[in-house]
């Protein structure tokens, strides 16, 4: 299933107002999630932009690797 670049903007965009009031909740769509720790939620942050990283990319990888050597000569 995969989650559109709008929905996760918004579940970014609320856990990061949250995680800067200080609070370690979020409620988004009727849905409440309530983190542990700071660094859970920055973990779930950096989740969420890595995501929308992806999905700006197209999800793809690229599919050219060039190598490049030399023998130091």
């Amino acid at each position: 299933m995969a989650v559109e670049g709008t929905e996760l903007e918004g579940l970014r965009d609320a856990l990061v107002r949250s995680r800067a009031r200080g609070i370690r909740s979020v409620e988004y769509d009727g849905r409440r999630t309530e983190y542990r720790s700071d660094a859970e939620m920055a973990a779930a942050i950096a989740d969420l932009e890595r995501r929308l990283a992806g999905a700006a990319a197209g999800g793809r990888r690229p599919g050219v690797v060039a190598f490049s050597s030399c023998k130091g000569v």
